[in-house]
């Protein structure tokens, strides 16, 4: 009976990694990605640094201890024909009151640099600093040789938040007739 369990669980153990390894992209497409500067972050998970927001969270019922939120809405950065688009949800502390009601970070930058460096392991980091946004100082995009990517803002009034997530190339808008 103990051979049978140990050989169901090898078998889990596979499958499990398997559907992980699904999801990864080839090291010379994320390369290529990310050499033509046109391409797509998707955050899968959100990262706040509040503590306030994180004992908020584990006091609610079901809640894990861990201070990760599962973001299940399209939230993306998108660079694409010198066009940086940014819509991404914020959860932390505001420096300067916002009056429109909306905390997230939601703009469209045509004014920005971008730079880019690789390490020897293959891991791409690139920073993009948009001139004409005031209260966004800088986007770190870390972007792994399978596709997966970390992408940290850092803006002159709140708290910095972290994203997880991956790149994939743009989508094709069909234009209507």
């Amino acid at each position: 009976m103990k051979k049978y369990i140990s050989i169901i669980f090898i078998f889990g153990f596979l499958f499990f990694f398997q559907s992980f390894s699904a999801q990864d992209t080839d090291s010379k497409t994320v390369d290529a990605l990310v050499n033509s500067q046109e391409f797509t972050f998707h955050a899968e998970r959100a990262n706040p640094t509040n503590y306030d927001v994180i004992r908020v969270m584990n006091s609610m019922p079901n809640s894990t201890a861990t201070r990760i939120l599962d973001l299940n809405g399209n939230y993306t950065v998108e660079i694409k024909n010198n066009v940086l688009d940014v819509v991404l949800p914020y959860f932390g502390r505001s420096f300067k009151a916002n009056y429109g009601g909306d905390n997230s970070y939601r703009f469209t930058s045509k004014d920005f640099t971008v730079d880019k460096s690789q390490n020897k392991k293959g891991k791409w980091v690139i920073k993009i600093k948009p001139n004409d946004v005031n209260n966004v100082d800088e986007i770190i995009i870390e972007v792994y040789k399978n596709g997966k990517a970390f992408t940290s803002m850092r803006s002159n009034d709140r708290q910095p938040i972290s994203y997880d997530g991956f790149i994939s190339k743009n989508e094709e808008v069909k234009a209507q007739p």
